[in-house]
């Protein structure tokens, strides 16, 4: 029997505080992209608060216009680039690595650096508060000229620098991903065998690495443009400002997928295991995954057509097309369910809110493909709620569907479900509640971004119910936290596999060692751990654990000759991983 002696990183002089600051660890920086992103999500929803708290009835009650457009273009910030971006790839962080029996990620010490840019660049950017001239206010797309000429404060620049910084973590870890994916997954585990979640963060990672740096050169022409003369995008000058639309949209739209994907991967994870099926069509699911990932790049002057600088039936066309592979998944995801045999746990509410919410926003963003549609409600409230059912309704809906989900193998404890189902009742409502009049407020004419209204427009009653809906999903927040504060406290024991899982994370313990397994079961499909708890014959497995002078050990008991190419690629995952 071949065995390996590995040298794991030294871990026992660190602890506590100390520990979590200075971990390379995959699960405990996974960990800690939840922990940011959801304070930056409670920042941002506050910062909502105040946008609708202000919307409520007609005139200036709380804010003038300057404060207003603060509040929006930073709440809008947090939430896309210090809270779903981050969050879900915080998910893959602690999963992926674990779905394909590595060790870690391919670059510890990298993967450290990508999360620890993320609270940096969100205190640089909420700094902008203090400054005199206030946070940035051009929105979160910050069109030029106005985010060079109306709105010139300290501020703006330090958005500009933040945003970079985000985009840098984002690149450097979508790299990450890459090689983890590609160079360490265990002996078995071919392409077609990756679970789903696995396939929606790798192509979520080649959309960052081919669009994100679109973006930072945008960024940077435009801090130029405002610090030292230049005129990128200033028409007064010979800039062009249709230009920073192009090259902004070119990454912000395969940003939406990249904002959604491995959400998507999140549900495809759940579904199966809470109807006991497979999921279905699953190479059909994978092939819809690349074609969205290749569509998303052809699709994004649909944000453009009122600027009369595009050709109109193309990007017309092709946002249609987008919506096929969209509309498979949505097939494969019901065809899943159909005849399951149910369990109504709170991942899976989530997951069918996901579902069900998800589709809305897909249905509602079809008209805007429609270009005289779009010509009529450009830049008003519809564009609000199709973008707030598609990130809410199905990128928030799914996080709290992870965390429900993996609760338990990140803890060894269970979140308590009589809470999880109250916050899943009053969030679905107060989501349409908040955003499902804002469809009728677009087709009346309200446009988006502005602070007052007149009491003779007709929209007084919408956008009163819209911020009583803001406030039941600022209510549902609260049995969430008191949910995991309990339950970290005296939370039922989880087990390693309370929910009889498909995938590997669910056969190591809850929570994880340092090495994540000490064995791993053959791997035949994209759902290893169901086949070995069905498997009537004894399953070979793959050993991992300590040898008596306390290094690691791996024995391959695959049943191959131990010289195979796939025999020894664990054991190499696991000597770079402890090589960073």
């Amino acid at each position: 029997m071949a065995t390996t002696a590995l040298t794991p990183a030294a871990t026992t002089y660190r602890t506590g505080l100390y520990e979590w600051l200075t971990t390379t660890d995959h699960k405990k920086i996974g960990i800690l992209y939840l922990v940011n992103s959801f304070i930056f999500f409670g920042l941002g929803g506050l910062l909502a608060l105040g946008v609708r708290a202000e919307l409520a009835v007609p005139g200036l009650q709380f804010v003038d216009e300057q404060l207003y457009n603060q509040l929006f273009t930073m709440h809008a910030s947090f939430m896309l680039f210090l809270f779903v971006i981050p969050i879900l790839a915080g998910f893959a962080n602690y999963v992926v690595p674990l779905q394909i029996g590595a060790p870690d990620m391919a670059f510890p010490r990298i993967n450290a650096l990508s999360f620890w840019m993320l609270p940096l660049a969100g205190i640089i950017m909420a700094t902008g508060f203090l400054t005199g001239g206030g946070a940035a206010a051009a929105g979160w797309t910050s069109y030029s000229p106005l985010s060079q000429d109306a709105y010139s404060g300290t501020g703006m620049d330090l958005w500009i620098v933040a945003v970079v910084l985000i985009g840098t973590s984002s690149i450097l870890g979508a790299i990450n991903f890459l090689v983890t994916i590609f160079k360490m997954r265990a002996p078995g585990m071919t392409m077609f065998r990756l679970p789903i979640l696995v396939w929606t963060a790798l192509v979520t990672s080649v959309l960052v690495v081919l669009a994100t740096p679109v973006l930072a050169s945008a960024l940077i022409m435009l801090f130029i443009d405002r610090n030292y003369g230049g005129h990128f995008f200033d028409p007064a000058s010979g800039g062009n400002a249709v230009l920073w639309q192009n090259v902004f949209w070119f990454y912000s739209h395969p940003a939406v997928y990249i904002m959604i994907l491995i959400g998507m991967g999140i549900v495809s994870e759940i579904l199966p295991v809470f109807s006991r099926k497979p999921l279905f069509g699953y190479k059909a699911f994978v092939f819809a995954t690349a074609g969205i990932g290749a569509l998303g790049f052809s699709v994004w002057a649909h944000h453009m057509f009122t600027t009369g600088a595009v050709y109109l039936p193309f990007f017309s066309f092709m946002t249609f097309l987008i919506a096929i592979p969209t509309g498979v998944k949505m097939f494969n995801w019901i065809a899943t369910l159909y005849r399951g045999q149910l369990t109504l746990s709170t991942p899976l509410l989530f997951a069918l809110g996901f579902l069900s919410m998800f589709l809305l926003g897909g249905i509602n963003g079809a008209f805007s493909a429609v270009v005289p549609v779009d010509f009529a409600i450009h830049d008003t409230y519809w564009v609000v709620a199709h973008i707030h059912y598609v990130l809410f309704g199905g990128s928030v809906f799914a996080v709290f569907a992870g965390v429900y989900y993996w609760f338990p193998k990140m803890t060894g404890r269970m979140l308590n479900e009589t809470l999880g189902k109250i916050q899943f009742v009053v969030m679905f409502i107060g989501l349409n509640l908040t955003f499902f009049p804002q469809h009728q407020l677009g087709l009346s004419g309200m446009p988006r971004r502005i602070a007052d209204y007149s009491s003779t427009a007709g929209w007084n009653d919408a956008n009163l119910w819209s911020t009583i809906g803001s406030l039941l999903i600022a209510v549902s927040i609260l049995p969430f936290f008191w949910n995991v504060f309990i339950s970290l406290r005296g939370g039922s024991i989880a087990g390693d596999d309370p929910w009889e899982g498909n995938t590997l994370e669910w056969a190591t313990s809850s929570p994880p060692p340092p090495y994540n397994f000490d064995r791993l079961p053959d791997i035949h499909s994209e759902r290893p751990l169901f086949d070995a708890r069905h498997r009537r014959e004894a399953v070979p497995a793959l050993t991992v654990g300590p040898d008596a002078s306390g290094h690691a050990e791996i024995s391959a008991a695959l049943g191959r000759p131990h010289d195979s190419p796939d025999s020894g690629s664990l054991a190499k995952g696991m000597d770079r991983s402890h090589g960073q």
